[in-house]
């Protein structure tokens, strides 16, 4: 089969790979649909290889149809050959097919199209686990979502409204913050003309503080902001792509018992994402099958095109995500 490696140059080629093995416990996907995420640039300049166990080439979530199972995989899963599916991987989405243990693999949620869902898996259970599991965010509270136009961002400012948050984002210019407004955010704080620790600070003195904070950036401002947040807020970081380092204010850490966590999906083993993943399927798949929650799309490219989609958000142009597509 096919699939894309990454020469001397970090150039990626469409190459000759053996064919997956199905394992006792795994699924053949063939790929229709492959989501690009930040990490496969990463990993394309070579600083963010695969987990053991994967193939070597990138991809993290994939849509597409089951074309063989092994045998626990048709015991212990309602799956079977020929069925509609999305699944997040540790690597290999790029290629015509996939070996994936079976609990990593989700229905593609009713109405949605292939390209729809290789959006879902990656975006929606870091989303998901870094609002709920590490934030414990609840209905009612406050949430700061960095990096609004991201495609991570797409994903999370609409679950936290769904699920009755009120949210807070961040963006570059006023021309992006005008972009995202059908995402749905209570507040976004153009950061060309406003301070995001302002805002903070104004939030805190009207009564209606930041409980929880999902940081993709972080650098100074965390340290700016994070005193402003509420009592037993959870400051969430999940990368750190305006610095890292910051100074922090540790009198109101200590005094409002704000909680600071780091947090990666990548590192987490089989079984918690598996957990994960079967509440995305009972909590959140609802909520896209209604139309509550709508994945954002920005542009549909050919699987040749991936180095084109790779620059797209190495400027940072896109908002929502970018998919690649086989079929």
């Amino acid at each position: 089969m096919k699939a894309m490696l990454v020469d001397k140059h970090q150039t990626l080629v469409w190459s000759d790979v053996a064919e997956p093995i199905c394992n006792d416990d795994t699924i053949i996907i063939d790929i229709e649909s492959v989501a690009i995420n930040r990490a496969d640039i990463l990993q394309r300049k070579g600083a963010y290889p695969s987990p053991k166990g994967w193939p070597e080439w990138m991809g993290l979530e994939v849509a597409g149809k089951v074309l063989a199972m092994g045998n626990l995989a048709k015991e212990e899963s309602s799956f079977k050959v020929g069925d509609n599916v999305c699944a997040l991987l540790g690597g290999g989405g790029y290629a015509e097919r996939v070996a994936v243990p079976y609990n990593m693999v989700m229905p593609i949620p009713k109405g949605l199209t292939a390209v729809e869902a290789a959006a879902l898996p990656e975006a929606y259970a870091t989303s998901y686990l870094n609002l709920f599991y590490e934030g414990h965010l609840k209905a009612g509270q406050t949430v700061y979502i960095a990096a609004g136009a991201s495609g991570l961002a797409s994903v999370a400012i609409p679950m936290a409204k769904a699920f009755g948050a009120k949210v807070v984002t961040s963006v570059l210019n006023a021309d992006i913050a005008k972009a995202i407004e059908p995402l749905g955010a209570d507040i976004i704080v153009d950061t060309s003309r406003e301070k995001l620790e302002d805002v903070f600070k104004a939030l805190d003195e009207a009564g209606e503080p930041v409980n929880v904070a999902m940081d993709c950036l972080c650098g100074n401002t965390l340290g700016k902001c994070m005193q402003y947040m509420a009592e037993g807020g959870y400051w969430v970081v999940i990368s750190t792509l305006a610095g890292t380092e910051t100074n922090i204010f540790l009198r109101p850490l200590l005094t409002r018992g704000i909680h600071l966590v780091g947090s990666m999906l990548r590192k987490r083993s089989v079984d918690e994402k598996a957990a994960l993943l079967d509440d995305l399927v009972k909590k959140v798949w609802p909520f896209l099958e209604s139309g509550e929650i709508k994945p954002s799309i920005y542009k549909v490219l050919p699987i040749s095109k991936a180095m084109e989609a790779h620059a797209i958000l190495e400027r940072g142009e896109n908002i929502g995500k970018v998919v690649l597509t086989l079929k």
